[in-house]
């Protein structure tokens, strides 16, 4: 854990929501959102129970909200049951909403496909069903590596049905990170497509899939189904590979919904953490569905003719809450898109709000980074060139957004009418935990304002004890929520030292670093620990360098992020080569190979930006390697902390070379 920050915060720019949007807004004001939160506060379980006996439609009632017998293994709910694909769509058909468009996909050519709730609830019925014939159901695990796609949504929707516990991988991860999560959740199953298009290219699934299988222990594999997404050729296993339209065939689109208890796997999924090895974030059903809903009615202040577009894939915990589980549970229309924002060209984004009407837009400061970045390079791409008049909210995601972003986003996008909710929240804690509410929060660029009702949030040092406002600490949450996570699959102990810490006395560390100012808003500074964050995307340093040590040419590597005005982290290697480049285009030429090296052993999404070689690493005597110096070299600072506990206090001025 990181020491205290000392940093003052100079954002003195305050926007207060417009009368007319508080006027409609589902939390309409300051009073309210602090009643909520004074109830919570006096009894918790009281608000709890009210939220999930309105909110949740359960087939055997719960008499029992928070069970902390046993924590930090809390438990929520746990003598209900519910099925949570039944709260997604059934509850859609039985309100009279069947005929509601549920998702507006659109394909990477621009092709659009349209599914009402009661076209989607059918299609899931007939893969559930499908699913059950080849005879999976409770307690099994089910490995999703699929395309931005109804298809994969309704797969998602059939495990939740059959109470198959899913685990969905991105599809940018390499055959070895899909093979290590395969096998550490136990999958006897794998959905997969034959390809998927992103920016014009067709990127082969199956082939990784194929490849993750022929590593040792991936025989608990016994299904392979293929979407056949593209019609791309690919190798065929008989007796273990199947299509999904032969898993669909001649199924009814009827599926009774299997009653699960309240804290049954919903899914796990895989985060990158500080050993090098995944953790399998676990969620309850319950739980994570109720917080999911509430927030995606409290914090994008739903409305029944929103068109609401999340753009994050289903591969990461946004697209599981604010697309696949959140989003639905509450009857949104939702688009769901295939692409990449740059892709025909970088207007894509603001072309489509313009002729889907989106009235919610819900992306990264990513993507709001490089989108900047292209309407200044190409104007005829600017926003301002295209009618997004229907946006009422505009939403961040994934990496804290630094101010001038925030305004440019505000200002050119939203028409300097639209809110902006900019949310903090991780895998782990399920859904949104301190984000702003749009018809009450007075916003600050850059701050994710204040905790939602139920969250008791707070910075504090590492012996727990909370600090003044303008002070740096952890970030912490002191009561839990019911959306929290409820295991590292498989590794109890993992669980316990990495979020509940004894240091701190029961509170839940978040792994960032934050403050408060003199409101009690938030601002976040960045992680505590070496998971670094590109382009919203988490991932192991340690994983990283993992990769790269195994190349024949490398002896050693260290691995740091530094601020990037893009991707709002970049990888930054240092590398010890066993026989040294002879000279410069021989270097160029090897950082070259090691990229595309972590590129197939961890994905493309792992590449370092820049890569610098040295004769050795900077190490204490005790051989720790000293990163938080090589953070200060790829940030071209000056180092001017004390360099004693070096063995080689000169090794640091070596790695001047970038390639």
């Amino acid at each position: 854990m990181s020491s205290t920050i000392n940093t003052m915060l100079v954002e003195k720019r305050v926007i207060h929501p417009a009368p007319e949007f508080a006027a409609n807004a589902r939390i309409s004001s300051m009073d309210q959102y602090r009643q909520l939160c004074e109830e919570a506060d006096k009894d918790p379980d009281g608000f709890w129970r009210r939220l999930a006996e309105s909110n949740i439609e359960w087939r055997k009632p719960f008499t029992k909200v928070l069970d902390e017998s046993r924590a930090p293994f809390y438990t929520w709910f746990e003598d209900g049951e519910l099925n949570v694909s039944e709260n997604c769509l059934d509850v859609h058909l039985r309100n009279g909403n069947g005929d509601k468009v549920a998702i507006i996909f659109e394909a990477d050519d621009g092709t659009v496909e349209k599914a009402t709730y009661r076209q989607l609830h059918a299609r899931v019925c007939r893969i559930a069903n499908g699913i059950r014939a080849l005879g999976y159901g409770k307690g099994d695990r089910a490995i999703l590596y699929m395309p931005m796609s109804i298809e994969a949504i309704a797969i998602m929707q059939a495990c939740a049905r059959l109470g198959l516990t899913h685990s969905v991988v991105f599809g940018g991860f390499s055959a070895r990170s899909l093979h290590q999560r395969i096998v550490d959740v136990g999958a006897k199953l794998v959905l997969t497509a034959d390809a998927q298009r992103r920016g014009g290219r067709e990127i082969p699934l199956k082939a990784a899939v194929d490849e993750a299988l022929s590593y040792e222990g991936a025989d608990v594999v016994e299904k392979v189904v293929v979407y056949e997404r593209t019609g791309a050729e690919i190798q065929w296993v008989e007796g273990r590979d199947i299509r999904l339209s032969e898993v669909e065939a001649g199924q009814p689109e009827e599926c009774d919904p299997v009653a699960v208890e309240a804290e049954h796997p919903l899914f796990v999924l895989y985060t990158s953490g500080s050993t090098g090895k995944p953790k399998g974030v676990q969620h309850s059903s319950a739980g994570y569905l109720l917080w999911a809903k509430t927030t995606a009615q409290w914090v994008f202040d739903a409305k029944p003719e929103d068109v609401f577009w999340c753009t994050a894939d289903i591969g990461w915990v946004t697209g599981h809450s604010y697309i696949t589980y959140g989003a639905m549970a509450a009857g949104l229309t939702q688009i769901v898109f295939e692409g990449v924002p740059t892709y025909p060209n970088a207007g894509r984004f603001w072309e489509m709000i313009q002729r889907h009407r989106v009235t919610i837009f819900y992306t990264a400061p990513t993507a709001i980074r490089s989108l900047i970045k292209a309407s200044e390079q190409n104007p005829e791409h600017h926003p301002r060139n295209y009618d997004l008049s229907s946006l009422r909210l505009l939403g961040s995601v994934g990496e804290p957004i630094n101010p001038e972003a925030w305004m440019w986003y505000y200002e050119n996008v939203g028409g300097s009418r639209c809110p902006i909710v900019d949310t903090w929240w991780q895998t782990e804690t399920g859904a949104h935990i301190l984000t702003p509410l749009p018809g009450a929060t007075p916003l600050k660029p850059g701050s994710c304002t204040l905790p939602l009702p139920g969250i008791d949030a707070a910075v504090v040092d590492e012996a727990g004890n909370e600090l003044p406002p303008g002070a740096g600490g952890l970030l912490v949450i002191r009561r839990p929520w019911p959306s929290m996570i409820r295991a590292v699959w498989g590794d109890e102990q993992r669980f316990r030292t990495g979020y509940y810490p004894e240091e701190l006395g029961g509170m839940y560390m978040a792994g960032d670093n934050a403050q408060r100012d003199e409101d009690g808003y938030f601002w976040i500074l960045g992680r505590t620990d070496d998971v670094l964050s590109v382009s919203g995307h988490r991932l192991g340093g340690t994983e990283i360098e993992s990769a790269l040590v195994a190349h024949e040419l490398v002896a050693e590597a260290a691995v740091v992020g530094r601020p990037d005005a893009t991707t709002g982290e970049a990888i930054v290697a240092f590398i010890m080569l066993k026989h040294p480049a002879a000279g410069d285009a021989e270097a160029q030429k090897i950082a070259d190979t090691l990229r595309n090296w972590v590129a197939s052993q961890v994905g493309p999404i792992a590449k370092p930006k820049e890569i610098r070689f040295g004769n050795n690493l900077p190490k204490t005597r005790s051989g720790k390697i000293m990163r938080r110096l090589l953070r200060l070299v790829a940030e071209g600072k000056e180092i001017n902390q004390d360099t004693s506990t070096l063995e080689n206090p000169d090794v640091l001025k070596q790695f001047t070379g970038v390639y």
